[in-house]
C-alpha cells in the first residue's frame, strides 16, 4: 500500500479543528534580524493562522542547550513541527509568500 501525500488545505478554513500549527523561532537575543523575525512572523500568524498556532520563541544564548540539540545550521530559524511534514525556514520572515508556502499553507 503506498501512502498518497498530504495535500495542503485550500485556505486555512479548510484545516480541521485539532489541526494546530506547532512553531518554534530560535533567535538570537535581542539583535535586529530577531526582532524582525519575531515581528514579522508574529504578524503572519495572526493574520493567516489566527487561532489556529502556538508559537514558542527560544533566545538561544539564554538556552544554548536546545540550540545544540536541535543542530541549529542559521538564526533565526522557524521549525514547524506541526502538522506533519517538520519544516525549517531561515532568515527574518519578511518574505510572507515563502513563509506561507514553507508552513504548507496556499500563498495569498
Amino acid at each position: 500500500m503506498t501512502e498518497q501525500p498530504q495535500q495542503p488545505p485550500a485556505s486555512i478554513d479548510d484545516l480541521e479543528t485539532g489541526d494546530l500549527y506547532r512553531l518554534r523561532l530560535f533567535v538570537t537575543g535581542a539583535t535586529p534580524n530577531s526582532t524582525r523575525a519575531i515581528s514579522n512572523l508574529k504578524e503572519l500568524c495572526e493574520t493567516h493562522l489566527a487561532n489556529k498556532y502556538e508559537l514558542e520563541i527560544v533566545d538561544v544564548y539564554q538556552q544554548p542547550l536546545i540550540a545544540i540539540s536541535e543542530q541549529l545550521i542559521a538564526l533565526p530559524m522557524l521549525v514547524k513541527l506541526s502538522p506533519l511534514p517538520q519544516r525549517r525556514l531561515i532568515g527574518d520572515m519578511s518574505d510572507t509568500g515563502k513563509v506561507l508556502r514553507g508552513l504548507g499553507l496556499p500563498a495569498m
